[in-house]
């Protein structure tokens, strides 16, 4: 089983920037919109994927099947990849949605949860060895509260997407500093493992908590 997290965000605080210090050669980014990243060098590091699919570790689509045929081939055939990489989940919702916009009735709204939750089901099955973290945007719901941003009622309604996964890191800019939110409060929906991290506010920054996680899982506990 893959250790899967999400990191939600409103945009410009920081979702995308977090991957900057991952080593590239065991990191594979799906990036849905295809948008440039926001930090130095990331075209020398991250190469477009071949028509094999067994070299580069950058590739771009909105289409479910691909991606996940492509996260099935990681799994299997790129043991190499210890990191993946989905930026920005939400748009494979919005996209869709965008495509069948002329589309009477509510059977639309349907497929697109369906769709958008049997990837999210298939993430955490993946090899052990795999740390999978989704990217997304975020949204305050009626109470004021953030949440995951969804595409109609029925994944909120239905499925809690934020409670299919044991953390959830949330973005924030405060004074100019960016920084990942680990516990949650009145308005914010962050959570991790006890004990996982010291202090409520982490640097955003993916390879420090690749590293923390590593230390936490495989820490002998004396009896």
């Amino acid at each position: 089983m893959s250790n899967t997290s999400l990191i939600i965000g409103e945009s410009g605080t920081g979702k995308s920037t977090s991957i900057r210090h991952l080593n590239p050669t065991e990191t594979f980014i799906i990036n849905v919109l295809n948008k440039p990243l926001p930090f130095k060098g990331y075209k020398a590091n991250y190469t477009k994927l071949s028509s094999d699919g067994l070299t580069g570790n950058y590739y771009s689509s909105d289409d479910y099947q691909n991606i996940e045929r492509l996260i099935m081939k990681i799994n299997t055939q790129r043991l190499e990849i210890k990191t993946l990489i989905i930026d920005d989940f939400q748009y494979l919702m919005a996209n869709e949605f965008m495509r069948r916009a002329l589309e009477r009735g509510y059977d639309k709204f349907s497929e697109i949860a369906k769709n958008a939750h049997g990837l999210l089901k298939l993430l955490p099955t993946l090899r052990d060895d795999l740390d999978v973290f989704i990217l997304t945007h975020s949204e305050s719901n009626d109470q004021g509260k953030m949440k995951i941003k969804t595409i109609g009622k029925m994944l909120d309604e239905k499925i809690t997407i934020e409670g299919m996964y044991a953390m959830v890191l949330q973005t924030e800019l405060t004074d100019g500093n960016y920084h990942f939110i680990t516990q949650g409060d009145a308005r914010h929906i962050a959570k991790s493992p006890m004990g996982l991290f010291s202090t409520r506010n982490i640097p955003n920054d993916l390879a420090f908590v690749k590293e923390e996680m590593k230390k936490y899982y495989n820490e002998e506990i004396a009896l």
